[in-house]
């Protein structure tokens, strides 16, 4: 890179290390660099403020213009801190604290004026620094080291002279003498806006024709970084030397400034055509792009890994930089753009071009559009996406009625669901996918207003869509086992990605579809319970003492399970699980309403036939892969009261059947008691028992009947005179 634009200084910065005698001295004589005369403290103090005034004043007229402009904070910062630290000291009694300001030396001190900052000139020797200059150990003064480039350097030099004038002022080292603190002190804040001004000019000149310079990069970012570390937080004092200097914010401005001038740099020549036509326009926008692109890579390529080992992030910092000066160039083009056409060509730029994932042209280089801010204002977009809007809502719809035509022509064809991947398939669930992904996209690639907007459309038309789909369907021929189970992975599948994709637009959708999901699993309930019906009227009689009538029963089970291998596991395993508490719940109700009675062995051998019939069923619903084996114990206690020799055992199984099932009520009792005509008062005793335990089990609140665990509750058992003569 070629030699950059420097700031110089005047006179060199003061050794700390001046003799403390010649500091205090009130009426002392102290020789000066030009040999003046000594003068009393209060001539001293007079001369000094007039001096200071005329010289800050002179240091701020000449600094120059381009440093000026860019540093107008930093000079009015420092300048008011010095003011109104100086006044504070004026004010204050000789033997007070000192304050933090700094002032132009006194006439008896030092006849020089402050260091001053003028970029783009050599610096002017000093007449008068002499031995006090503070020098590093190569011999080259702050305003050297500036110019030079050993920013690091030079800082490090500022610190240690801002460390030792802070010990000075703490001693009550310039107590007579305030001005030449603050002459010290204005020198040090000087010296920092020079460094300040070095930074922006070596980022102005970053991504220049010369290229790039790691080396000063490094050197800025280190020295950004130690001027943190020196100034972590504003010291409670108000002490302006070590006040935070903010030059990381001071880098990103001058970052943010660079990449405003080279943006509005672009496609100057193409300006002037802009108003004649969308194409001048859209050479414009090329070139605008090029620029950027160019720029990008650069940054990524070349000036982040300069940055990098000191941990500045110089990647996102120039890309939001960068981002705004675009949306600062796309807003005036867009006022002063005419005609739908041009105002097209800056909305497609900005959504496709300059938002594509290749725009930088490298496949890791992405410039993403989410975290910022839009390029065009809202209600430009809004003017363009109105017309848009206005009509989809009716395609959707149109394109639902589509999909639905194309479901029942295959019901009426009687054609069965594909197996796809081990489940019923049908093509509800891709062609809803493919018409919202469609419109989104298309949505999304103008804006993101325009894409929030489509998912509402297309969530809203969905819902609409789900009855009329369910209706018309149960409606049909089609329903069975297959076209189920294709109904309820289609309708898992839009609940589960459509809700994972689009979680905000699409999360009223899931109580709808989580009732049709529901729906159809009765339907296939149904179907069972329909083929097993009369099945269950056989169990639990004389007859079924002799032989195997639940067999036909978990045939039929099982033929259900085999279609259940195709639906989705999550919706498999709740249809299994209502199958297993159907077929128990079926099989008690069956028992608690017999309807022929059995006496001693036949008894006997009931209870026996419940427990072979209990292991059956456990078995049979373990090996589909049912989970619910809180139903195992239904059927066995049961048939334990009813076989049980030992009349006083019954009440410990009783109690081991409301402990694990809290559902059950009185009548569930009764009825189980019925079953052994065990007598008045043995059955008022235990029917009392029992309602103790159903009460302290209500009170505590039932947690069996928690997570679906519901049996008893569902089974009705009529009032019967037999019951009430045997128990009451």
């Amino acid at each position: 890179m070629s030699t950059r634009q420097t700031v110089t200084f005047g006179p060199d910065l003061q050794s700390p290390k001046e003799p403390v005698e010649s500091q205090t001295s009130v009426q002392g004589t102290r020789k000066t660099s030009s040999g003046e005369a000594p003068s009393t403290h209060h001539e001293d103090v007079r001369l000094g403020l007039g001096t200071f005034r005329r010289a800050f004043s002179r240091v701020s007229r000449r600094a120059s213009g381009r440093a000026a402009e860019e540093e107008p904070g930093l000079l009015r910062r420092g300048s008011r801190f010095l003011f109104r630290s100086l006044r504070r000291t004026l004010d204050d009694s000789p033997a007070a604290h000192q304050c933090q300001a700094s002032a132009a030396p006194g006439a008896s001190h030092d006849p020089e004026v402050p260091s001053r900052v003028i970029a783009g000139v050599s610096r002017q020797s000093s007449t008068s620094v002499g031995p006090e200059e503070l020098e590093p150990d190569g011999g080259k003064s702050v305003a050297d080291l500036i110019t030079e480039g050993q920013l690091l350097a030079a800082f490090e030099q500022l610190q240690h002279l801002e460390t030792l004038l802070m010990a000075e002022k703490a001693s009550h080292t310039f107590e007579q003498d305030p001005t030449g603190f603050a002459r010290r002190a204005m020198d040090v804040c000087l010296h920092y806006d020079g460094l300040a001004s070095e930074i922006s000019s070596i980022v102005r000149q970053t991504l220049g024709p010369d290229g790039v310079d790691a080396a000063a990069l490094a050197e800025l970012a280190h020295v950004v970084r130690a001027e943190e570390e020196a100034h972590p937080v504003t010291p409670s004092d108000g002490d302006f030397l070590r006040t935070p200097r903010r030059w990381r914010q001071h880098w990103e401005d001058a970052v943010r400034r660079s990449a405003q001038e080279r943006v509005r740099q672009a496609g100057t020549r193409e300006a002037p055509e802009v108003a004649q036509g969308g194409s001048g326009l859209a050479r414009l926008l090329a070139e605008i792009g090029d620029v950027i692109r160019r720029d990008l890579q650069k940054v990524q390529l070349e000036v982040q890994p300069a940055y990098a080992a000191a941990g500045f992030p110089a990647w996102e910092t120039y890309l939001r930089a960068y981002h705004s000066a675009v949306a600062q160039r796309l807003q005036e083009l867009a006022h002063d753009a005419r005609g739908c056409e041009q105002l097209y060509i800056l909305l497609d730029w900005a959504a496709n071009v300059y938002g594509s994932p290749n725009f930088l042209g490298a496949p890791d280089l992405t410039l993403s559009t989410e975290p910022l801010p839009p390029l065009l204002a809202p209600e430009m977009w809004a003017q363009l996406e109105s017309d848009y809007t206005s009509f989809l809502e009716t395609k959707i719809a149109s394109c639902f009625d589509g999909i639905l035509k194309v479901e029942q022509s295959c019901w009426a064809a009687l054609k069965a669901p594909d197996v796809l991947q081990g489940r019923y398939h049908t093509p509800l669930s891709n062609e809803v996918h493919m018409l919202v992904a469609e419109h989104v996209k298309a949505a999304r690639a103008i804006s993101a207003e325009l894409e929030a907007t489509t998912l509402r459309i297309c969530a809203r038309e969905l819902g609409l869509f789900l009855p009329r789909f369910e209706k018309a369907f149960l409606e049909s021929e089609a329903v069975s086992e297959p076209h189920l189970g294709a109904n309820i992975n289609n309708c898992e599948e839009l609940r589960t990605s459509l809700l994972a994709r689009f979680p905000g637009a699409f999360a009223e959708l899931e109580k709808p579809l989580v009732a049709t999901i529901c729906i159809f699993q009765k339907q296939l309930l149904l179907g069972l319970q329909r083929d097993v019906q009369l099945l269950f009227r056989v169990l639990c009689t004389k007859a079924w003492l002799t032989q195997d009538t639940l067999q036909p029963i978990m045939d039929k089970v099982v033929v259900l399970a085999q279609h259940l291998e195709h639906v989705v596991p999550l919706r498999a395993q709740e249809i299994l699980h209502e199958t297993h508490r159907y077929v128990v719940r079926e099989y008690l109700a069956q028992a608690l309403r017999p309807r022929e009675r059995f006496r001693g062995v036949e008894r006997m051998t009931g209870s026996q036939k419940m427990d072979l019939d209990a292991q059956a069923i456990s078995n049979t619903f373990q090996s589909l892969g049912s989970e619910a084996t809180w139903l195992d114990q239904a059927i066995p206690c049961v048939a334990d009261i009813l076989g049980e020799t030992y009349k006083d055992d019954i009440q410990r199984h009783l109690e081991a059947l409301i402990q694990s099932y809290p559902d059950i009520r009185r009548e569930h009792v009764l009825a189980i008691l019925a079953l052994r005509r065990l007598g008045r008062r043995r059955n008022q005793s235990l029917l009392q028992h029992a309602q103790d335990l159903l009460r302290a089990t209500a009170k505590a609140g039932a947690p069996g009947t928690s997570g679906g665990r519901v049996l008893f509750e569902e089974i009705e058992v009529p009032p019967c005179m037999g019951v009430l003569i045997t128990c009451v």
